[in-house]
Parts: structure tokens; sequence; C-alpha cells
């Protein structure tokens, strides 16, 4: 347990700082995280109870199979604040959950095409200003 509370103290420590050598600096802009090798009987509630140890969920999406209903086994998992998902992809990263080993890693941001071209139209815009 000491090792957990000294890694938790590196991370918030990188994360005041905003130290950008850590490999989690990458992942800066996106609360999400990407949540594998679910038991297959985990609920939604189920999923936020664990990661709600490490930040405010705020959303949770369990895809399931169309033709059964039945879960996947993975999941994506939204944190309200980012710097929860430094803490939960470091403690939940191969933990053992139902007899079943975590995959838990950061995700991308995505956007829409439509938001993306948003964001390409205003550095455009920006740069014809200067």
């Amino acid at each position: 347990m000491n090792v957990v509370r000294e890694i938790n103290a590196i991370n918030e420590a990188e994360l005041r700082l905003g130290v950008a050598g850590s490999w989690h600096d990458t992942y800066k802009d996106s609360a999400y995280i990407y949540v594998g090798g679910l038991n297959y009987e985990l609920t939604e509630g189920d999923v936020i109870t664990i990661f709600s140890q490490y930040g405010e969920v705020a959303n949770v999406n369990l895809p399931r199979d169309k033709a059964t209903g039945k879960q996947r086994g993975f999941g994506f998992l939204m944190y309200e604040d980012q710097r929860s998902t430094v803490l939960a992809v470091d403690n939940l990263n191969g933990a053992k959950v139902l007899g079943k080993t975590l995959r838990v890693d950061h995700r991308k941001l995505l956007l829409s095409k439509k938001r993306k071209r948003k964001k390409i139209w205003a550095r455009i815009s920006i740069q014809k200003t200067r």
C-alpha cells in the first residue's frame, strides 16, 4: 500500500507542477479512459463505484452486443477532472475485479468531424489576423 501512496504523491506533484516529462502529458486534454477486461456481470453502477475512488465520474459507456444485449467486456469512462485519469490508469490498470484483469488506459479526446473543422477554421482565422 505504501507503493501506491508513493505513486499517487509523485503523480499529484507532476500534475501540480505541470511536468511534461510524464507519458500522461500526451493525454492532458482528455478526461476519457478506456477500460477493458470487465466482467460481463458488472453494471454501470459497479463501474462507477470502482472508478469513483479516483475522482468524480461524469459519464460511462459500456457497449452491448446488439443481438444479445449483453455487455461486451469493455467501456469508456469520462471524469469531471482530467487529473483523475492519471490516478485511475496508474492504480487500476492490472487490477483484478471478479477474477478478470482490468486494462485501463488513457483515451484521446474524440472530436466529431464538425468540431474538428471548427477548430481548423479557428486556427486559420487566428493566423490570418496576425
